[in-house]
């Protein structure tokens, strides 16, 4: 016993080590947290401070870790980008209109080097074959789309 409180520090550090280490295991960021306030008891016994003041420095710190910074670790971590799978990556890409699109009839664009049939999003509208569009939604096999707007020189 009487090691250990010649050598405080070194004996928080190791707890820091193997805590750190079982981390790598369990992938919780819980034993990351504990070993972020073992560290903290290092350093109090660093500064020789009494083995209760390490103690209870090193219980608050993992404590703070834990509820403070350890939710918004895992919420980062946890999160990704978000995957865009089938038809929905296609809506907000460009198509050039193959064959006239209108309100009435149904017309076709090349979309993703595919032949898609289309149509309008605004049912007033003509669109003209050469046209560029923008996909604003898929339904079904049918793309809906709108004219990109062009800036004439």
């Amino acid at each position: 016993m009487e090691w250990f409180r010649d050598h405080a520090w070194e004996t928080w550090l190791g707890i820091a080590v193997v805590l750190g280490v079982a981390e790598m295991f369990s992938l919780d960021l819980v034993l990351a947290m504990l070993a972020a306030g073992a560290l903290v008891g290092m350093v109090a016994a660093a500064l020789d401070l009494h083995v209760a003041v390490q103690v209870i420095a090193a219980a608050a710190a993992s404590l703070a870790a834990l509820t403070l910074a350890r939710p918004s670790m895992v919420k980062r971590l946890h999160s990704g980008p978000e995957l865009q799978l089938g038809h929905g990556k296609l809506v907000g890409k460009q198509a050039l209109v193959t064959e006239e699109i209108s309100g009435l009839a149904v017309g076709r664009i090349k979309l993703a080097g595919e032949i898609w049939t289309a149509q309008p999003y605004d049912d007033t509208a003509t669109i003209p074959a050469g046209e560029t569009v923008e996909v604003l939604e898929i339904r079904g096999a049918t793309a809906v789309v709108y004219p990109v707007a062009r800036l004439e020189p």
